[in-house]
C-alpha cells in the first residue's frame, strides 16, 4: 500500500478539482464548429481531435498519433478514418490503427493505443464523456426538460472565459449578484437588494433560493449531477418580451485548463406553435444582444478577480449556496482520487 501523506493526497485532490471532474459528460463545442476538417481542442487539459464521417457522425480521439506523437488535428479527414499528416497513418473512430501506408506489413495495424471519447450531440452542442481508467464506459446523461421537452424552444450561447471553471460555477450559484452586477439589465432591475437565502436539498444536488421572493429577479438556482454537472435558473420577463413566461437558463462550465473554461448557456422558454415562432424572432432581433451584455458583465468580473481570490475570501450568508457546492465538488474529486490504484496514485500528474 502506497503511503502518501495527507498533504500529498490533498494536493492531488485540489489538482483534480482544478482540471475538472472525470466520469462525467461535458459539452465541449457547439456542433457547427466541427464540419469537414478535423478540429483540435483542449478540454480538462486533455488534447482532443474531433471529425465527422460522410454521414455527419462524430468521432473524438486523443490528439496524438501513436507513431511519433504528431497532432492528428493537423491531418486529413478520410471519413471513417483520420490520417496523420506526418506519415499518413490512419486511425478509425475507436483509435485503432487501420493503415500504415509506408509499411504494408506493419505490426502497428490493428493496435489501439490512444484514447477515444464517447460522443453525443444534444441541442446544438457536442458532449464528450471523460472517463478514468476504472470507468471507461460512459454513464447515462439525464438533462432537464428545457433541453429535452418539445414544449420548450432554446438557443445555445457559448463563450470562452479566461478563468477557472469553478469561478463560473460560483457566479451562477450566487443569485444575489443579479440585483447588483446586472442592476441595469432589462430583466434584473427589480426586486429586493437584500434577501434571506436558503438551501433546499434535491436527489441530485440542491436549490439555492431567496426566501419569499419568486419570479421577480434572479431568485433561485439549481445545480444537479445527472451524469454531467449542470445548473438551471429562471429570470422573469415583462409582457413586452413576448409569450412564454419566465426565461430559463441551463448552464455548464467546462474546464479547458486550470485558467480557462468554456461556458454553455441554453436560453429557453416554454413555447410551441405560433408562440415559438414569435419567441425565436424576438430573441434574434431584440433579446439576444441584451443577453450577451449580461454575460459580458459576468465575464469582466470573473476575468479580473484578485490573484488567488478563493484563498482570500470573507464569505457571508448569501454565499452559503456556493460554499456548499464547493464542498460537493471537492468530495467528488476526493472520491475519484481515492479510487486510484497505488500505481495510478503515484504516477498521476496531479
Amino acid at each position: 500500500m502506497v503511503d502518501l501523506s495527507q498533504k500529498e493526497i490533498d494536493k492531488k485532490v485540489s489538482k483534480r478539482l482544478n482540471l475538472g471532474l472525470l466520469n462525467k459528460w461535458h459539452p465541449v463545442l457547439p456542433s457547427y464548429k466541427v464540419q469537414n476538417e478535423p478540429v483540435g481542442i483542449t478540454r480538462l487539459s486533455e488534447k482532443i481531435v474531433l471529425w465527422r464521417d460522410e454521414k455527419g457522425n462524430l468521432s473524438a480521439l486523443e490528439d496524438r498519433c501513436p507513431h511519433r506523437g504528431a497532432r492528428l488535428s493537423l491531418g486529413w479527414n478520410l471519413g471513417d478514418n483520420i490520417a496523420c499528416w506526418y506519415h499518413g497513418i490512419e486511425l478509425d473512430g475507436s483509435g485503432m490503427i487501420k493503415c500504415v501506408p509506408a509499411s504494408k506489413k506493419s505490426s502497428m495495424e490493428g493496435k489501439k493505443i490512444i484514447k477515444n471519447y464517447p460522443v453525443k450531440e444534444i441541442e446544438g452542442a457536442i458532449f464528450l464523456y471523460f472517463g478514468d481508467q476504472e470507468n471507461p464506459e460512459p454513464c447515462d446523461l439525464t438533462l432537464p426538460e428545457e433541453l429535452t421537452s418539445v414544449e420548450f424552444s432554446n438557443f445555445l450561447c457559448t463563450a470562452m472565459w479566461n478563468c477557472n471553471y469553478r469561478y463560473a460555477i460560483d457566479n451562477v450559484m450566487d443569485p444575489m449578484h443579479g440585483a447588483y452586477l446586472h442592476a441595469a439589465s432589462h430583466s434584473m432591475a427589480f426586486g429586493d437588494k437584500e434577501a434571506d437565502m436558503q438551501i433546499v436539498e434535491t436527489k441530485t444536488g440542491l436549490v439555492f433560493e431567496k426566501v419569499g421572493q419568486r419570479d421577480v429577479n434572479f431568485d433561485w438556482v439549481e445545480i444537479s449531477d445527472t451524469g454531467g454537472i449542470w445548473m438551471r435558473l429562471s429570470i422573469p420577463y415583462r409582457k413586452n418580451a413576448g409569450p412564454g413566461g419566465s426565461f430559463f437558463i441551463v448552464g455548464f462550465a467546462t474546464p479547458v485548463d486550470e485558467t480557462h473554461c468554456q461556458v454553455f448557456f441554453w436560453r429557453a422558454r416554454r413555447v410551441t406553435g405560433w408562440q415559438k415562432d414569435i419567441w425565436r424572432f424576438m430573441y434574434r432581433n431584440r433579446l439576444e444582444k441584451l443577453h450577451w451584455e449580461v454575460l459580458e458583465q459576468d465575464r469582466i468580473i470573473l476575468q479580473n478577480m484578485a490573484d488567488n481570490a478563493r484563498e482570500n475570501e470573507l464569505l457571508y450568508d448569501h454565499d452559503k449556496g456556493l460554499a456548499r457546492v464547493r464542498r460537493m465538488l471537492k468530495k467528488k474529486a476526493h472520491e475519484q482520487i481515492s479510487k486510484l490504484s497505488d500505481k495510478e496514485l503515484v504516477s498521476a500528474e496531479l
